[in-house]
């Protein structure tokens, strides 16, 4: 398996197949509307805004496994970061990143990068790197900003 050979559902309901995305650095993120670490979505556009004209693509995958922090439906979730952050890159539905409904893809991403001490993902805002063919690049704490991240995109671009 490879990063390629997922598909995921966008927030109404299609599925999409993540080879559609083959030949661009994607940073893929689980997010949550309600948490501390949601003001990163501004930085998260801007990064967005700055790179998309050069093959980059940002993943937003909502999750509410973490204390509840995204418990609207895709759509309410959409409204509230276009509205509020003015986000334009791919928001797909939400998903499970760890446990028994845990998705193929959150499964996959752990196998190739493990963050501190395990494999599991901590909380809302885990990144990872994509590279242009499908590599796992790097795996991103929630802590790191998205500024932090533009030098390691930069790179991948």
């Amino acid at each position: 398996m490879n990063f390629y050979d997922f598909s995921v559902k966008t927030r109404d309901g299609k599925e999409v197949c993540l080879n559609d995305y083959k030949g661009k650095v994607l940073l893929v993120v689980n997010t949550a509307t309600g948490c501390g670490f949601t003001p990163q979505y501004k930085g998260l556009q801007e990064l967005y805004t700055k790179y998309k004209d050069k093959g980059f693509e940002i993943l937003d995958f909502p999750c509410n496994q973490f204390a509840n922090q995204a418990p609207g439906s895709d759509e309410q979730i959409h409204t509230f970061c276009t509205g509020r952050f003015g986000i334009t890159f791919p928001q797909f539905a939400k998903l499970d990143v760890n446990g028994e409904n845990e998705h193929q893809l959150y499964t996959f991403l752990k196998s190739q990068k493990r963050g501190f001490c395990t494999s599991k993902i901590k909380w809302n805002f885990t990144k990872f790197l994509i590279s242009r063919d499908g590599t796992v690049l790097a795996r991103f704490a929630p802590t790191a900003t998205p500024e932090k991240l533009e030098s390691y995109i930069v790179n991948a671009l």
